[in-house]
């Protein structure tokens, strides 16, 4: 049950920084992780998988439970 949790907060604050993203890249036109982190395309792929899970699992596991 702990683990969960644990999943449960890590995938909100990924789908945060997700979000984060995606607004400063429709702002300012920069993207965040391989930009300003200066990261190579491969690196910034796996990182943006990453957040893609996170954010399934919160429409699966996280979100159900708000709505109670």
């Amino acid at each position: 049950m702990k683990n969960k949790k644990f999943m449960n907060w890590l995938a909100i604050l990924l789908s945060v920084i997700g979000a984060i993203n995606w607004g400063i890249f429709g702002i300012l036109g920069k993207d965040l992780i391989s930009g300003i982190l200066a990261l190579g395309w491969d690196l910034s792929r796996v990182i943006y998988i990453i957040v893609g899970i996170a954010g399934v699992w919160a429409l699966i596991f996280v979100l159900p439970k708000t709505n109670k």
